[in-house]
């Protein structure tokens, strides 16, 4: 399995060294990537068609998070560019019309093993489910409990599928919750849609390490698995999408 390390030198270079994964497994091969992307606010498709998406999108950009629009997943995530971590797992396949389901379970379950194998974290405080009105709704998320009992959404998983190759991919909050929330809600009040800053939890209030290059690893090793990895640097897909033009 082809591991690839790092981040892109800017957002553009970063997006395209993801958008490569997919075209890695078209090609017949398993790849990984765990990083931390540069400090953004991504928008998804939906957000782009809401009435208040020029104002979020200014919003954001005068909050110090750089706006962009990505192509899958839901509504707006935040990565301040420091300790949010991103996750992708790519795969070749055979009939793009079955296996959605089985590998958005299998990626959720082996982002539960990495999780809970880091310190301080206990895998009883992990729920395949997540708290209403949250950031990114989606029905594949990963979250703790909180200090008053309540689910707190950690990571969401989106899927991209093509003829001959899926990205199972997700964003994981380590730390940096306060600052997270802070643009989160003027974003999604921009929008117009209903958000509870409560809902938003991180590995580090779930009592787990704050630092990302912990978490990183340990993602990287669950989503590898069993695998024999090859670890490249992400340039290496730079360059294989270079080759592609």
């Amino acid at each position: 399995m082809r591991v690839f390390r790092g981040r892109g030198p800017t957002v553009d270079a970063d997006r395209e060294a993801s958008r490569t994964l997919l075209e890695v497994a078209a090609d017949g091969e398993r790849a990984v990537r765990v990083w931390t992307p540069h400090r953004q606010v991504a928008f998804g498709r939906r957000d782009r068609r809401r009435d208040g998406y020029d104002s979020a999108h200014s919003t954001a950009d005068e909050r110090g998070f750089p706006p962009v629009e990505r192509d899958v997943g839901g509504r707006a995530v935040a990565y301040d560019g420091e300790t949010t971590v991103a996750f992708a797992r790519a795969e070749p396949i055979a009939d793009f019309r079955r296996g959605t389901g089985e590998r958005y379970e299998r990626l959720a379950s082996d982002l539960e093993v990495g999780l809970a194998s880091l310190p301080g974290l206990e895998r009883d405080r992990l729920a395949h489910d997540e708290p209403e009105d949250a950031f990114c709704p989606g029905t594949h998320s990963l979250s703790t409990a909180g200090p008053n009992g309540r689910l707190r959404k950690v990571a969401g998983i989106a899927q991209r599928v093509r003829q001959n190759g899926a990205i199972t991919a997700g964003i994981l909050l380590v730390d940096g919750r306060e600052e997270l929330v802070g643009v989160l809600e003027a974003v999604y009040d921009a929008l117009a849609i209903p958000f509870d800053p409560d809902s938003v939890g991180t590995v580090a209030t779930a009592r787990g390490p704050s630092n990302p290059d912990v978490v990183r690893q340990k993602v990287e090793d669950a989503l590898v698995g069993d695998a024999e990895p090859t670890v490249e640097p992400v340039g290496a897909l730079l360059e294989e999408s270079t080759g592609q033009d």
